[in-house]
């Protein structure tokens, strides 16, 4: 039998940070995860730089189906807070894009940086190492404290007072993403939001996406936008045509809202009143209407959107003086407004992230502890879904100090 104060499952992100702060805070730590890597979302993240946080971080820029709970631990645990740890550590980083922190080497850095706090606080890792299974017993304490679990694990049986479940979500299954987290949860009677795949390409029906599937690899700055009076939201980002449907960071951002059944709608000149641009040149100009749309999105794009007006009754292969009043206001109105609907996307395969998951209603906004007393959930495996930027990582910092720092105080 191994004895510990608390054992965190998933060494990730949020699993490594709450298990160095615990354990400087004078816990006695077990991490165990079933992958041989630690930290391996981090590796990858960024283009290899790893997007660690997010100057301009807020409540707002997550999504959760309780979506109060996030601000305690944002406001215990800010970006400024990780940014200090890093400098302390040494490691230089640079802003990128609209508050997004990168490494200015490598996103080895961050993960050297959450090992050196493990060793700081004493923490002992078993990798790989697979739980097998997890016991409940109020009846027999653990020092100071009246729940004790005990959970079989390939190393053997391990008792604890504590459990933190750090697992994250479903996506990027090669990376060995599994719905453990919330097998424990359900276990325990703790409910779940449906988990769906977040930060995601778009994809469409095969033929329709056909006049499109040529442009891959083609981007441009974008408006995007889902939903209706109330609950739209829009985002000004860059979007991806791809063989199959959209990608790029406005894509990414919207999928996280995104419905099924749902139509989005795109503004491919957003800083341009269109129509006042085409009926001006239509007075002065001679051009093509491909060569006029030319000056407003990529040639490949404007020649390709041309071509689609014979399908909607309208010539506009022709001069742009040539063309009427009403097929130019048809024209400017499909670029400033061009609906779509997605039959789907990419999935967990290319998901940057899991929404959904266990319900913050059954968890302490303080701690994080969930209604089944010393049992915790901290980072992507919990409902709380951060936008493309460096917003999820600081949700993994945030909700694993208030789980730290609630393990301290209730072992006190």
């Amino acid at each position: 039998m191994h004895n510990f104060d608390v054992t965190i499952i998933g060494a990730g992100a949020a699993g490594l940070f709450c298990a160095g702060v615990a354990g400087q805070l004078g816990l006695k730590v077990l991490l165990v995860d079933h992958s041989e890597k630690v930290a391996e979302k981090i590796r990858i993240s960024g283009g290899g730089r790893c997007n660690f946080t997010n100057r301009d971080t807020t409540p707002a820029n997550f999504i959760s189906d309780n979506p109060r709970f996030c601000r305690s631990a944002l406001s215990r645990y800010s970006p400024r807070d990780f940014i200090a740890l890093l400098e302390k550590h040494g490691v230089t980083f640079h802003e990128k894009h609209k508050g997004q922190l990168f490494c200015d080497r490598s996103a080895e850095d961050i993960i050297q940086v959450l090992l050196a706090e493990s060793e700081a606080g004493h923490v002992t890792r078993w990798q790989p190492c697979s739980v097998k299974n997890i016991r409940f017993s109020a009846s027999r304490p653990h020092g100071s404290c009246a729940s004790s679990y005990e959970i079989d694990s390939d190393r053997g049986t391990i008792h604890c007072a504590s459990v933190v479940v750090a697992t994250g979500g479903l996506s990027i299954p090669k990376i060995g993403a599994t719905d453990f987290g919330y097998r424990v949860a359900k276990q325990f009677d703790l409910p779940l939001i449906t988990p769906r795949p977040a930060l995601v390409p778009l994809t469409f029906d095969e033929a329709a996406w056909a006049p499109y599937a040529q442009l891959s690899g083609l981007s441009l700055p974008v408006k995007i936008e889902v939903g209706s009076k109330k609950d739209k939201i829009a985002f000004l980002e860059d979007l991806l045509f791809t063989h199959r449907g959209l990608s790029g960071p406005g894509v990414l951002q919207i999928s996280s809202y995104w419905q099924s059944g749902t139509p989005i709608r795109l503004n491919l000149a957003p800083d341009t009143d269109v129509a006042d641009l085409l009926s001006r040149a239509k007075a002065t100009s001679r051009k093509l209407i491909a060569n006029e749309l030319a000056a407003l999105v990529p040639s490949r794009l404007a020649d390709t959107w041309v071509a689609q007006g014979a399908a909607l009754g309208h010539n506009w292969a022709r001069p742009i003086n040539e063309a009427t009043d009403k097929s130019l206001a048809v024209l400017a109105e499909r670029l400033s407004n061009w609906a779509l609907s997605p039959t789907g996307t990419e999935g967990y395969r290319k998901a940057e992230v899991t929404a959904g998951g266990v319900d913050t209603r059954a968890l302490s906004s303080q701690t994080m502890e969930s209604k089944q007393p010393g049992l915790y959930f901290i980072g992507e495996v919990v409902d709380v879904t951060g936008w493309l930027g460096g917003y999820n990582f600081q949700w993994a910092w945030a909700s694993a100090f208030a789980c730290a720092k609630g393990l301290a105080a209730k072992a006190l």
